[in-house]
């Protein structure tokens, strides 16, 4: 995978300066922003409810000892 460089992030921002004009890109940026925020929420979640699974069945694994 190539590098980005600073000078590449630079020519893209302004292009999109360019495109969308000034008073559209704080939105897109701000909507980017908030979807990435749900994605890492809803990762968030998967992994914990993954974790809840593996541990109830680590627990339902697990030989209960004999009282004598």
């Amino acid at each position: 995978m190539p590098f980005v460089g600073s000078g590449e992030i630079i020519l893209l921002l302004v292009v999109a300066l360019l495109i969308f004009g000034p008073s559209r890109l704080p939105e897109m940026a701000r909507s980017l922003g908030k979807g990435v925020r749900d994605f890492k929420d809803a990762a968030g979640g998967v992994k914990d409810e993954l974790g809840l699974s593996f541990d109830d069945e680590e627990q339902t694994a697990r030989p209960v000892a004999d009282e004598d």
